[in-house]
């Protein structure tokens, strides 16, 4: 019966995903901003139903930017949690341009690919961010840097935090939960780490029973004086409190 439901699932989330391309070409190109926003969220909370995901969201979502908001990662799943809860631009790793469909999708709804280990590219994209967020811009990024297990935070990379520095914009932390909605034990599906392939990974998350996605917004904050290390491990902190919370 769970792979008869994950199959319906797969077919059903499919034909969402070509909706939702369809969109992207025909109609994001007129929209303005906030009714690009509002397209996405919609879409992204349609996504997670046919997923048989529930998103909570705990806290205050921002209404607007400057903002760079900071979450810890566990799995290609947070991306579409997070833009369900409030969209906005995210900074990731190049590889997740090329993911089938996802990668077309999240593209689409403006992401900022970043080419790990290329100092220069890191420095440009740090410059671009600025100015992102200088024009009034949400973003987000996995400072960790990588998926975890979800058992433990991983250090916070700081390279990323000059961009809010320098375009003096405050900084939320956010924590990102998948758990079992009848207990609120952790729940592993989603999981996405080690040789856990891709397509693998979205197989065991459709066929998960009761998942529920947590998102548990923090308060925003200014550097006050911080580097951006003795930032980064603040930052970490409050995230790692707002998952014990």
């Amino acid at each position: 019966m769970k792979a008869l439901r994950a199959l319906w699932r797969v077919l059903r989330a499919t034909a969402h995903v070509v909706r939702g391309l369809w969109t992207i070409r025909t109609e994001f190109g007129r929209l303005t901003p906030p009714q690009t926003e509002l397209v996405v969220r919609e879409w992204t909370r349609r996504m997670l139903v046919i997923m048989g995901v529930e998103l909570v969201v705990e806290g205050a979502p921002p209404e607007h930017g400057p903002l760079l908001q900071v979450a810890n990662h566990m799995s290609w799943l947070d991306i579409l949690v997070m833009n369900g809860a409030r969209p906005s631009r995210f900074v990731s790793k190049a590889d997740a341009e090329r993911w089938p469909l996802l990668g077309s999708l999240i593209t689409g709804a403006g992401t900022l690919y970043l080419e790990r280990g290329n100092r220069r590219a890191a420095m440009r994209m740090v410059h671009h961010m600025a100015e992102r967020l200088e024009l009034g811009d949400i973003l987000t990024v996995f400072p960790e840097g990588t998926t975890g297990d979800g058992k433990a935070l991983l250090p916070f990379h700081a390279n990323l935090l000059q961009a809010a520095i320098a375009a003096r914009a405050p900084v939320l932390p956010i924590a990102l939960r998948f758990v079992q909605r009848d207990t609120g034990a952790p729940h592993p599906a989603p999981i996405f780490v080690g040789d856990t392939t891709l397509l693998g990974s979205i197989w065991t998350t459709l066929s998960a029973d009761g998942l529920r996605a947590v998102v548990r917004y923090g308060e925003p904050q200014l550097a006050g004086g911080r580097d951006r290390r003795e930032w980064a491990n603040d930052l970490r902190a409050e995230v790692e409190r707002l998952l014990r919370r």
